[in-house]
């Protein structure tokens, strides 16, 4: 996959966008304050509809489907963030404490929803299980990610308070829940309005990502991680990346799963969703340390699209047949 196609998502394009403004007009000040509340009504309006867009019978199907679902919630949730906080870890030799952080805080994100349900499309796995799955693993995301995150040593400035805990019941659990009891009621505006209800989506998470950079220009972003760090924070994401997708390869194939399943498996496990990440690190964290925090899932976000399309690619060119085996897959050829 080249750089060109990669910018082509719509999704990088505004993460971009919302950087690059964050550099040249950063919100401080009595701005900040607008910018945030603006955010959090987005942020606000994005869980709402992701409530109104998750069926209900999907989730009682995912539930259901145990063998699948529970080994991929101990894979994203447990191996992951343990991965994530080993990377913290070692980070921490040669980064600021708060870039560092950053690992831990990937390791404990559930999976992306849209692209991870594509690259399965592309790769000829079980669409189905993969949309219930990693949908179910956003909204397990919600209320676990920051009970993990602090139970492997995250805390800092990213301690939860009772003001925290009640962010995050406004803005992420309260919408959810709204969405889920107005789904009767929407389901045929949100399948009539789909393109454009994406587009609020990727509005809401860039407005996140512009207030959580906008801190940390704020904060002397551009000397406090210099040229020798951004190589060692792109070389952690790309070991994490790598270890990601053969990981959640080989425990598809441990768990001996059938390959459309197992494919499903692979993209729900590998992926980490900055959907519910950006949102999310601008209620758990204060401006001037959230910047920093996201550097890592910015950068594994862009990977994980340069990475995944050839691996599905690759896969697709497989019959069923050649799944003897347990080998990962590649991204060459």
């Amino acid at each position: 996959m080249t750089l060109r196609t990669v910018f082509a998502d719509p999704m990088v394009r505004m993460l971009v966008a919302a950087i690059l403004l964050a550099a040249l007009l950063p919100a401080t000040g009595t701005a900040r304050g607008v910018a945030q509340a603006v955010a959090n009504a987005a942020i606000f309006i994005l869980f709402l509809l992701n409530g109104m867009r998750i069926a209900r019978r999907d989730i009682a199907a995912g539930i259901a489907n145990w063998r699948f679902l529970l080994p991929l919630v101990l894979w994203v949730f447990g191996a992951m963030a343990l991965i994530g906080a080993a990377l913290a870890a070692l980070g921490q030799v040669w980064l600021a404490p708060s870039v560092a952080l950053g690992f831990l805080y990937l390791g404990t994100l559930p999976s992306t929803v849209q692209s991870a349900t594509s690259y399965t499309s592309l790769a000829r796995g079980n669409v189905a299980l993969s949309v219930v799955g990693a949908a179910l693993l956003n909204i397990l995301g919600v209320f676990i990610t920051v009970p993990i995150f602090l139970a492997l040593g995250g805390s800092g400035s990213g301690a939860v308070g009772m003001d925290v805990i009640g962010k995050i019941m406004l803005l992420l659990i309260l919408p959810f829940a709204i969405g889920q009891a107005l789904q009767g009621f929407t389901g045929a505006f949100i399948a009539a309005h789909k393109p454009k209800i994406a587009w609020v989506d990727r509005i809401a998470i860039a407005a996140a990502i512009y207030v959580a950079f906008s801190g940390a220009v704020e904060q002397g972003i551009w000397t406090r991680v210099d040229g020798v760090d951004w190589l060692v924070i792109a070389a952690l994401v790309a070991a994490f990346l790598a270890v990601g997708n053969l990981g959640a390869w080989l425990a598809g194939g441990a768990l001996q799963l059938e390959r459309s399943d197992r494919i499903a498996f692979l993209f729900a496990g590998a992926q980490k969703s900055a959907a519910v990440g950006a949102p999310l690190a601008t209620i758990l964290f204060p401006p001037e340390e959230a910047g920093f925090i996201v550097i890592a899932l910015l950068l594994y976000h862009f990977f994980q699209l340069v990475v995944a399309a050839p691996i599905a690619s690759r896969l697709a060119q497989h019959p069923p047949a050649d799944d003897a085996g347990c080998s990962a897959p590649t991204t060459t050829g």
